[in-house]
């Protein structure tokens, strides 16, 4: 295990500086992801590795995502999505449950008054089954996306309660909905039309260029299922509370080495 110093003293290092700088001038022309979708996995195995409770991982892994969006602007990244809570997050100890139902209303309440949310005109939407999450939070969230409701320029969602399968049947939903009151004939449902019932509806792009995942594993977990049919995935085997600004760079890297073939 790295200890926190060997982080320090690594970071600080005049070969890790070199080695952003050369980073850095290879992704810096290139083409950046308008939309990046973001799995934050790997918070209670980071906690188990560090000797910490299982929910104080998410602490840390909430701090890494001020750091995120820090990154993200200095790159002018228009919309981040990130998967904060799944659907089965909710199927854990009700103690670490309740501990991250905590954690989300200290930030929740953060956000409304974050100076870069505001400076940067940056829509923050709360993407997922909102209405299971507990009263005060479901208020907060209600607060922040009428703060951000009219600013245009970047757009943070946060994926909580969410799952894609359970987005996909809310969506269809809402279309039975409109043809069962004859606003929409079934001739008409195409792809467009389910889109416009998507979470990300209000996305100026709401298909992701890039998803990245953490801790090594390979699978989406039912993130933007819709979305993500055709974005780029990029796995990195690290935990999230230990993501750095040379991994999102990276995985621009990648991305910008790839070419994109739609439907092949």
């Amino acid at each position: 295990m790295i200890t926190n110093l060997v982080k320090k003293l690594i970071y600080n290092s005049i070969t890790y500086r070199i080695y952003q700088k050369l980073l850095w001038n290879q992704i810096k022309y290139g083409k950046k992801p308008t939309h990046i979708g973001i799995v934050l996995d790997g918070n209670r195995r980071w906690a188990k590795e560090h000797l910490k409770l299982p929910w104080e991982g998410h602490t840390f892994g909430a701090n890494k995502v001020e750091n995120l969006l820090e990154w993200c602007l200095e790159l002018d990244i228009r919309t981040i999505t990130i998967y904060t809570l799944s659907m089965e997050n909710f199927q854990r100890p009700k103690e670490e449950v309740d501990e991250i139902m905590n954690l989300l209303a200290v930030r929740l309440q953060s956000l409304l008054s974050d100076k870069r949310i505001h400076k940067n005109k940056i829509k923050t939407t709360i993407i997922g089954r909102i209405s299971i999450l507990p009263p005060n939070i479901q208020d907060l969230i209600h607060q922040i996306e009428v703060a951000t409701k009219e600013y245009d320029v970047h757009y943070l969602n946060m994926a909580i309660a969410y799952g894609g399968r359970a987005e996909i049947i809310d969506a269809a939903k809402k279309i039975v909905e409109q043809v069962t009151k004859g606003n929409l004939n079934v001739s008409e449902i195409n792809e467009e039309i389910m889109e416009k019932h998507l979470y990300t509806a209000h996305l100026p792009q709401s298909d992701p260029d890039l998803i990245i995942r953490t801790s090594g594993e390979e699978r989406l977990s039912g993130f933007l299922l819709w979305q993500g049919a055709y974005s780029e995935l990029c796995f990195i085997d690290i935990f999230w509370p230990d993501f750095r600004k040379i991994d999102l760079w990276r995985a621009i890297r990648t991305f910008q080495q790839r070419e994109r073939r739609y439907g092949k």
